[in-house]
This record gives C-alpha cells, sequence and structure tokens, in this order.
C-alpha cells in the first residue's frame, strides 16, 4: 500500500480548486479561459531540502514498518544533503549514519557493472553490438540465428527467462562467477531488442564479460577502477563482507517488529552484490551527472557518459524506455535517469534529474507493509515540490475511450518470467489484468494508490492513460486491431506484459483450477464416506463389471493428481518461507520425481476418469451419475493441460 505523509494531499487539493486568474478580452460575451499558472518551484537548498526530508521520511518509514533508511541529494557536483533515518539495529538502537552505514542497494549495483562495460567499450576492449560469444569461454546460443549483444543485455532485451535459483540465499554458493554462469544458460524466449524482460542473468553475464576482458576479479575491477578512483572507501561487491566494513554493515528485516535476519548472499555478484554507504552513492551520482568526473578524479570520458545516458531505447514509446543500463523515469517534464534495487530486506532507488544535475538516492533496509511504496512517494513528492509542472494532456472523445478500453481490456502475461521450467506456472495465474471502469477510466490491480486501492487512468492520447491525479501512464500496443501488449512508465523500460493467448489466460484458468480442485476434493470425499454408508447399512458395492473397475480406476486416478498437487503446494511454500530458497536448492530430485509424477498422475488420471465416463454412459446409470462422471473428467482434463501449460512435468530442476 503506498502512504503518504499527513499533508500528501494538499498539492493535489490546490491544484483541483485553483481559480483561474487574470482577465480577457471579451469573445461573442464571454470570457476567454485562462490558463492555470504553472506551480512554483521550492528552492532545492539545503536547508529547504533537509527540512522537507524531517517531514517526510520518519513518518513514512514509521507507516511503512521500516527500521531505517539512508536519504542522499546531490547538486551541481556537491553533496547537497546526506541523512539517515531510524535505526540500523533494532536490537542495540544504533542509528543510521550516511557516512558509515553499509545498506545493500541490490540491483543498483547493476549501474557499476554497466560503468564498468563502458569504461572498457572507451577502452576499445568491447564492443556493444558483437555477439557476447566473443569473450566468454561458454556458448550462448542464438535464438533463430541472432546472437546476444552487450546492448541486449545493457537494454534487457536479451531474450533470456528469469532466473533465479539461489538468487538469493543466506549462505555462500561457494562457486565462481564463471561458474556459476557456465551452470545453466536460460532459455531463450524472445528475439534479441524486441522484448524488455528484465534480466539478472544478463547483468551477471556482462560482470562476467568485465572478468574475461580485463583480466580482473569482477569484485576487484569495480574496487580498482571505480571505488578507488571516487574515494567511495566503505563499499563492496565482496561476499561476506571485509571485516574491516563488517561492524558496519545494517541489518536487514522483514519490517522493524520483527528480529534482524542474516547477510543476504547473491550468487550472481555483478546483478546485486554490493553493500556501500549512502555518503559513497553520492560520488557515485556526482560522478555521472558530472560527465563521468567526481573533482579530479574522472571514470568515464563525457563522450561515454553522454553515450550511456542517451542512447535510449523505447520499445513501448511514448512511455518511458531505457538508457545504456539506466531506466527512463522522465517526471513533470524533466529528464531523469533511474535504477531501483532489491534484496528480499534490502529495496533502493537512484534517481538522477540529468539536466539539472541533481541526484537522489534511498536505501531502507526492511521489507516493509506489502504495497508501501515509499521510493515512489519520495521520488514524486520531491520532483512535484523541486521541479514542479502541470502536465497538459490531451483528451480521447469519450465514444473512442470506451472503444480501446474495451480492447485493453483482458489478462496479461509478465514477459519477466519462466517459461520453460516449473515457476511457468506462474504466468498461468499471476496475470496481469486490465480493467475497465464505470467512470471510463482503466484501473490494473497491481498499480495501487495510496489508499490501497487500485489506480485509476484517463485516456490522454490513443492507447496511452494518464493516473488520474498522479504521474504514471499505462500505454497500450495495437496489432491488427487488438491490444497485444501492455505496460507503464514505472516498468516500460525493463518489463512488458503480452495479452495472454486464450488457452492460457488466467480469466477461465483460475475459476476452472478452483473448480477442478472442488470436484476432484468432494469426489475423495465421497469415496470413503460412501464406503462408511455401505458397511453401516451391510450394503453390497452398487457395481459390477466393468462400471466397478472404471470407478475405482477415476478414484485413484483422481487422488493421485490431488497428492502431486499437494506435493507442489508444498514446494511453493516453502519457497517462499524463511529461507526457502536455500531448502528449495537442495531438493533438486524432489523436483524431478514431482515432475515425473505429474506426468504419470495426470495422464493416467484423466485417462482413467474419460474410461469412467464411457463405462458411466454406457450403463445404467442416473443423470447425476452421468453429470458428475463428466465433471471428474473434466477436472481431471484441467488440472492435465495446467501440468502442461505450466511446464510441471519437463523434467528439469533449472529454474
Amino acid at each position: 500500500m503506498r502512504r503518504r505523509q499527513s499533508n500528501w494531499w494538499l498539492p493535489a487539493l490546490a491544484a483541483a480548486v485553483l481559480p483561474l486568474v487574470g482577465t480577457a478580452a471579451a469573445v461573442a460575451d464571454a470570457p476567454a479561459p485562462v490558463a492555470a499558472p504553472e506551480p512554483k518551484a521550492a528552492p532545492l537548498t539545503a536547508e529547504d531540502a533537509s527540512a522537507w526530508l524531517d517531514g517526510f521520511v520518519p513518518v513514512a518509514l514509521q507507516r511503512a514498518g521500516v527500521a531505517g533508511a539512508v536519504v542522499v541529494v546531490v547538486k551541481d557536483g556537491a553533496v547537497l544533503v546526506e541523512k539517515g533515518y531510524g535505526t540500523s539495529d533494532t536490537a542495540t538502537g544504533a542509528p543510521v549514519d550516511p557516512k558509515r552505514t553499509l545498506f545493500r542497494p541490490g540491483s543498483v549495483s547493476k549501474l557499476f557493472t554497466w560503468t564498468a562495460v563502458m569504461q572498457l567499450v572507451e577502452a576499445g576492449k568491447l564492443d556493444l553490438d558483437a555477439d557476447v560469444n566473443r569473450y566468454i569461454d561458454y556458448k550462448i546460443p542464438p535464438r533463430d540465428g541472432k546472437p546476444v549483444t552487450l546492448r541486449n543485455i545493457m537494454t534487457h532485451t536479451t531474450g533470456f527467462e528469469e532466473a533465479v535459483r539461489g538468487l538469493i540465499t543466506t549462505k555462500p554458493s561457494g562457486h565462481s562467477l564463471g561458474d556459476e554462469m557456465k551452470r545453466w544458460v536460460p532459455t531463450r524466449v524472445f528475439d534479441p531488442g524486441t522484448t524488455p524482460a528484465y534480466s539478472n542473468y544478463g547483468a551477471s553475464l556482462a560482470g562476467y564479460i568485465v572478468e574475461r576482458v580485463s583480466g580482473e576479479p569482477f569484485e576487484k575491477y569495480i574496487e580498482n577502477h571505480i571505488y578507488k578512483p571516487l574515494g567511495m572507501d566503505n563499499s563492496t561487491f565482496e561476499q561476506p563482507l571485509p571485516a574491516r566494513l563488517e561492524a558496519q554493515m545494517s541489518k536487514g528485516y522483514a519490517d522493524a517488529s520483527k528480529p534482524a535476519e542474516p547477510f543476504e548472499y547473491v550468487s550472481m555478484p555483478p546483478a546485486g552484490s554490493m553493500s556501500g554507504t549512502g555518503d559513497d552513492m553520492a560520488k557515485f551520482m556526482i560522478a555521472h551527472l558530472e560527465e563521468g568526473r567526481l573533482g579530479d578524479a574522472r571514470i568515464l570520458k563525457p563522450e561515454t557518459a553522454h553515450l550511456m545516458h542517451d542512447t535510449r531505447t523505447a520499445i513501448m514509446a511514448p512511455l518511458n524506455g531505457i538508457e545504456l543500463g539506466f531506466y527512463d523515469q522522465d517526471i513533470n517534464g524533466h529528464r531523469v535517469i533511474a535504477h531501483g534495487g532489491d534484496t528480499q530486506f534490502f529495496h533502493s532507488n537512484l534517481l538522477l534529474f540529468l539536466n539539472d544535475h541533481v541526484g537522489l538516492y534511498i536505501s531502507m533496509n526492511s521489507m516493509g507493509v506489502p504495497g508501501a511504496s515509499v521510493r515512489q512517494m519520495l521520488f514524486e513528492q520531491f520532483a512535484d515540490r523541486y521541479f514542479p509542472a502541470t502536465p497538459h494532456d490531451g483528451r480521447v472523445d469519450d465514444k473512442t475511450a470506451a472503444e480501446h478500453l474495451a480492447m485493453a481490456a483482458g489478462h496479461y502475461v509478465s514477459m519477466r518470467g519462466s517459461f520453460d521450467n516449473f515457476l511457468a506456472v506462474a504466468g498461468l495465474f499471476g496475470q496481469l489484468k486490465v480493467i475497465p471502469n464505470a467512470d471510463g477510466t482503466l484501473s490494473i490491480p497491481m498499480l495501487m494508490g495510496p489508499a490501497g486501492v487500485p489506480k485509476k487512468y484517463r485516456e490522454i492520447a490513443p492507447f496511452v492513460w494518464r493516473e488520474v491525479g498522479g504521474h504514471d501512464r499505462v500505454g497500450a500496443i495495437v496489432k491488427d486491431g487488438r491490444v497485444v501488449r501492455v505496460s507503464s512508465d514505472v516498468l516500460s523500460g525493463i518489463m512488458v506484459f503480452d495479452r495472454a493467448p486464450a488457452s492460457r489466460s488466467a480469466g477461465w484458468l483460475n475459476p476452472a483450477a478452483i473448480a477442478a480442485c472442488a470436484v476432484l476434493l468432494l469426489t475423495l470425499l465421497a469415496w470413503p464416506a460412501a464406503a462408511l454408508i455401505r458397511r453401516r447399512y451391510h450394503a453390497p458395492f452398487p457395481f459390477t463389471g466393468q462400471r466397478r473397475s472404471a470407478l475405482r480406476l477415476a478414484r485413484i486416478g483422481a487422488l493421485a493428481i490431488a497428492l502431486v498437487l499437494a506435493g507442489w503446494l508444498t514446494l511453493v511454500s516453502m519457497m517462499f518461507g524463511k529461507g526457502g530458497m536455500d531448502r528449495l536448492m537442495s531438493l533438486d530430485g524432489v523436483i524431478l520425481l514431482l515432475e515425473a509424477l505429474t506426468l504419470l498422475a495426470t495422464v493416467g488420471g484423466s485417462a482413467a476418469a474419460l474410461y469412467n465416463v464411457s463405462a458411466v454412459w454406457k450403463g445404467p446409470s442416473g443423470w447425476f451419475g452421468k453429470l458428475w462422471s463428466v465433471l471428474l473428467a473434466a477436472s481431471c482434463l484441467v488440472i492435465l493441460w495446467i501440468a502442461y501449460a505450466g511446464c510441471l512435468m519437463n523434467f528439469s530442476a533449472h529454474y
């Protein structure tokens, strides 16, 4: 849930009731409308920013259940404000010190990986458009004859499916970066350059290329070529932490009321293993804002920095796109490039107002209340205070807007996901839903507002909808008169959602799966119940011959399907429980066995249920017996389809 400080509604209320001012010459005896004045920016000074942050951050953290955070603002090549809020250790009450306390910025770490790549591009050692197989000692297979390039990697358009096995654990994997990369190459499910799908594997591949081409271990390369030149003395990619930094590390929390969690290990370090202070992140932001320079130190030439910051890929235009590694997050007419990051317990965001020479960084040490988007609220309210603007959107007529809403409605699958392993089942049931509202707006339950209800979006241009009273936009791509892809400004550079095929749409799969499970459960409950009733009244089994054997086979098939479903539910609950990823990594054999049993149970159970239908309808039977035989067969076939479409019998422990 997104929450705001107590006076969050004042700017919105003021904008809503601000009267038109001034006078105008009469035209046809009526006054001409006069545009409202643009909102006035507050002065971005250390004093104002410090006071504003002190009013916003503590309240936001308390409401979100976050133990502590660091916030940094830089401007014109210098630190404007850097502040710690809350505690880095709830047991001792140790405060957050922006100069000494280490936080885990998660995927913000990728910006260092991308910077390292650009340093080697600048040195002529890497080509952004060459096949990456040129630089590595194993093979990334082509897709339709097309290789992966570093440009694809930096724009998250490699086509890789998601890789999550052991990504974040509570103990080191013991594998080198190279070994981790070669363990499994995720399937390429899209042609390169066509589909934004955020990839931790791709970022780690870039880090491995840096390691191979430079001749230095990745962690040492970052230390020698970025940290040391910038004076980032309290930052590292090493896991576990160097002894000199260990005592400075903030604890991580599920929320401020829970005990501290163990240090998190990222199995593919270039994707997110960094630990660092807010003060160090200020130096990195300044270097990027000042064309690769911090004081006398330079990590990129100006032309390389411009190449990195100004090479926009916008597959979902006019929504935000992505530069070479940085997301576009433009707001109020100002250019903003950014990167967010999450481990299980640390949540961060780095934003550069590029033309304004201003940077904003926040990192929090707690997951907090689900949906409490402190980072996004901080960004939007910071922008509205210091770089305000009134959006001058267009409008689509009501008839056309209604037609477009009807075209956009439906279920969509995230293209950042698994498609060739058992986690693909999440793409069947966890789909994004676009809902047309009665007032002509559009809602997406995944995109929640500050009151904990879905935001509303109104169409401002053909197939572009603006958040009512907000900044975010939703856009759609139309092909052959049909909406085939949607995304929003917050996500469009790294993740899009394609319309679910009718055969895999959660619109019918969700209710069908629930109904199928109910039929299976009732069938299994009726089995012992009928036996007990017969025993109580000394009644014989009512069927003989084929009918008897068919019924027993159908019941056994239903039991087998129910058992494998219970097995998958247990596995999923383990995965999302505390320490789940660690436990799951030791269960490869169980996963393979479960996949084999799923094949036997769903195919065998469906065959038995169909055989039972034939037996019931051939012999004497009442209408209820015939109806239930059909319902049971349909239920088994639904589960069989889910198992096939969800890759629950692919005989693979890679995911």
